[in-house]
């Protein structure tokens, strides 16, 4: 390799996104089922994801947490979108701003070169050329300051107030439908099929740039801040289940958006609690459950907690459900190309849960973009 690197030469090579449709992973899964320990879970996985699929009453909830786009996992989710096999998204703000509309925008994740446990350039080096890296990737940083400049962008046609993250992920999937349209991207996909994708943590990733433009320069100019409601997240994201009894998690990671997605089913039972039904049992459990990660449970976290665990809590139903103990960019390829290749999605109609919310009075009023000095993002 060459010694002397150049910042051209090191975001030269773009990841690819692997297409679930190139192949056929039914006969790898097959075997599977005959083996052990990972295999043998990731078979049994599979077969949880295309019984949620073949339950037609079933709403699917996917979860994305860790660096999933940049891994090159982007046109695989979209696949599912497409294909009414995902009906509702909670995600980390990196996945799906920082790294999914980012690429929406035109930009680019890029492979690094040699390995991470020997770089041919430091990360000191990286720093001063403005380039970031996700373990044995490269953003560049001036992309990234582009990317927060059209979430403030964004944020600046609403009307003052709070939002839920769902509102302003829906109208980044507008603006790219109507400015990169042929850029693929999963917010611009669920944007146009109804799927509504929640942020809890919305602050964590270029939006929460955007949201700190857009106020500073708000109360600089005295007019009207936009924010982020996260009990409106919540709240939409529990009337999900009140409005389908029945729903299934296929879980990319842990962290906050696993257990939002399951803690919408207290939440649903606390409010039939008030209307005076049960605390438990009229709301049923996440009747089906798959989580893959590469956590641990024994540290009592909750990214690798059991999903027998979270039965324990009222959560998920122990009957169908599946830990799957190993790396996403590795075994969620597989377990997606045989779900799409079974066919169990095949006559299946998306709930197009965004429509819940667009009848109310939550959707939002957009105005004209107000005129603004010239600002430097970050």
């Amino acid at each position: 390799m060459p010694q002397n690197w150049t910042k051209k030469e090191l975001l030269s090579n773009p990841i690819k996104h692997v297409d679930i449709t190139a192949f056929d992973a039914r006969p790898i899964v097959d075997s599977y089922r005959k083996m052990a320990y990972s295999s043998r879970t990731l078979a049994n996985a599979a077969d949880i994801y295309s019984m949620m699929l073949r339950d037609k009453e079933c709403a699917v909830i996917l979860t994305l947490a860790g660096s999933l786009i940049s891994a090159g996992l982007k046109k695989a989710i979209v696949t599912l979108i497409e294909n009414n096999m995902v009906d509702a998204i909670v995600s980390t703000g990196a996945n799906i701003v920082d790294q999914d509309f980012f690429e929406g925008l035109g930009f680019k994740h890029y492979i690094a070169p040699g390995s991470p446990e020997a770089p041919p350039v430091d990360d000191m080096t990286l720093r001063n050329w403005m380039i970031d890296r996700i373990y044995d990737t490269y953003i560049d940083e001036d992309d990234l300051r582009a990317c927060d400049e059209a979430t403030h962008k964004i944020f600046n046609m609403f009307e003052p107030g709070a939002y839920s993250s769902r509102e302003f992920i829906d109208a980044m999937g507008a603006y790219l439908a109507k400015n990169h349209a042929k850029n693929e991207s999963i917010v611009k996909t669920c944007h146009l099929k109804k799927v509504p994708i929640f942020v809890p943590a919305f602050s964590d990733c270029s939006a929460g740039f955007g949201i700190v433009l857009q106020q500073t320069e708000a109360i600089e100019e005295g007019r009207g801040q936009v924010a982020f409601d996260s009990g409106k997240d919540f709240r939409e994201l529990t009337d999900i289940k009140l409005a389908c009894k029945d729903t299934g998690l296929l879980m990319l990671g842990g962290g906050v958006p696993k257990n939002f997605a399951q803690d919408i089913v207290v939440a649903a039972e606390l409010l039939n609690e008030r209307k005076g039904g049960k605390a438990r049992g009229d709301i049923g459990m996440h009747k089906y459950a798959v989580q893959m990660t590469v956590a641990d449970s024994r540290d009592g976290a909750l990214s690798g907690s059991t999903l027998r665990e979270a039965c324990s809590w009222g959560k998920v139903d122990v009957v169908h459900e599946q830990m799957v103990f190993g790396e996403l960019s590795a075994l969620f390829p597989i377990l997606a190309s045989d779900a799409f290749h079974r066919g169990a999605w095949k006559g299946r109609k998306g709930f197009k849960f965004a429509e819940l919310f667009e009848k109310g009075a939550g959707t939002p009023n957009f105005v004209a973009a107000p005129q603004r000095r010239k600002t430097t993002a970050r």
